[in-house]
């Protein structure tokens, strides 16, 4: 059964992120906050297939769905309440 630390890992280890966030307990099921340098000029569609990619098979096999909410690191600076 995948864990969310596990899905952290996998994804952070093809995507850099500043900031990543995954919950879920039933190994299938997730959440996730994802701020990524990467996102930057990208539609949210865009940044969802980048941690789609990154994910890679994963995403078949092992998850059966994900919920994500991906941000650049300005957007989560302002979200956080800085400049």
């Amino acid at each position: 059964m995948l864990s969310a630390q596990q899905l952290e890992t996998y994804i952070t280890q093809n995507l850099a992120c500043d900031y990543i966030k995954v919950l879920g307990d039933d190994g299938t099921h997730f959440e996730a906050v994802i701020v990524s340098p990467e996102f930057v000029g990208k539609t949210m569609i865009k940044q969802h297939q980048l941690v789609y990619a990154a994910l890679g098979d994963r995403m078949r096999a092992e998850i059966h769905a994900l919920s994500m909410r991906t941000l650049t690191p300005e957007a989560w600076l302002k979200l956080q309440g800085g400049n």
